[in-house]
């Protein structure tokens, strides 16, 4: 997930475009459709909703292996997992249902939200906002661990390697270091967690008050890789391939789903 920053605060792109496309068939039904200013606002209301839980709860289904054990997380929808299909396909019914008693509406309604659906899916392919993703291959920077060794993050090829920018300042890194513990135990993938731009001492209270052990704990007091990475902000977390080729960059927290969804494929 791309992000632009406004101030201290990221906004995801995909979201931002939905919001734009949301408001144009807004406008664009109300212009088209022919229904009384109430109707249509129990309709489009209907089909926001209708479709948040479609496809939240689609995405849970087909994920439920990573939301099993943190249940509670499915109501927290400003992470990601959303399945764009079930939510067209939840707000399709609605539309059905809701329009029953005007065929031209409804038929209009339907062809007006997949419109809506694919302009979507092309802005968030095109991505105009966003920038190209950095850097295409694993940095050639040597930084230290905790423990005053260095690392040369290339030679941690070999194995998909996935690189976490983060703080003990920002909350959602905070939240995500268990879910990155969890990961580094397994021996398909290697985890580094570099810390940017705080010293030594906070870095290893803020682990060792919460228990969390990594294999590659490193500092980057100079935010060398949040520039590499053309990051708007923290935390931001990098796929290589097992050649050390960029797979994926996410802004943003993660989720057990995006992150098995990143090992498993």
């Amino acid at each position: 997930m791309d992000a632009i920053a406004v101030g201290p605060v990221l906004i995801s792109l995909p979201r931002l475009y939905a919001v734009v496309v949301a408001l144009v068939l807004l406008g664009a039904s109300a212009f088209l459709l022919g229904l009384p200013r109430q109707r249509h606002g129990r309709w489009f209301n209907g089909l926001m909703i209708s479709w948040l839980i479609g496809a939240r709860l689609g995405h849970v289904m087909m994920n439920w292996s990573a939301y099993q054990d943190a249940p509670l997380t499915i109501v927290k929808l400003w992470l990601p997992g959303y399945s764009g299909v079930w939510g067209l396909a939840i707000a399709t019914v609605w539309t059905l249902w809701s329009l029953r008693d005007r065929i031209g509406a409804m038929l209009g309604a339907v062809a007006l939200t997949l419109v809506a659906s694919l302009a979507w899916l092309a802005v968030v392919t095109m991505a105009p906002l966003g920038a190209s993703p950095a850097p295409r291959e694993v940095p050639a920077l040597t930084l230290e661990d905790v423990d005053g060794q260095p690392i040369d993050l290339a030679s941690l090829t070999g194995k998909p390697l996935i690189i976490n920018l983060w703080a003990t300042w920002c909350p959602p890194c905070r939240r995500e270091m268990p879910l990155l513990a969890d990961i580094d135990g397994r021996d398909d993938v290697r985890v580094v967690v570099a810390n940017q731009g705080e010293d030594l001492m906070s870095v290893a209270r803020y682990l060792d008050a919460e228990g969390l052990d990594f294999t590659y704990p490193l500092l980057d007091p100079n935010q060398q890789l949040l520039a590499a990475s053309q990051s708007p902000g923290l935390p931001t977390t990098l796929l290589f391939d097992s050649e050390g080729k960029l797979l994926e960059r996410h802004v943003g927290e993660l989720t057990p789903a995006l992150l098995n969804d990143w090992i498993e494929h």
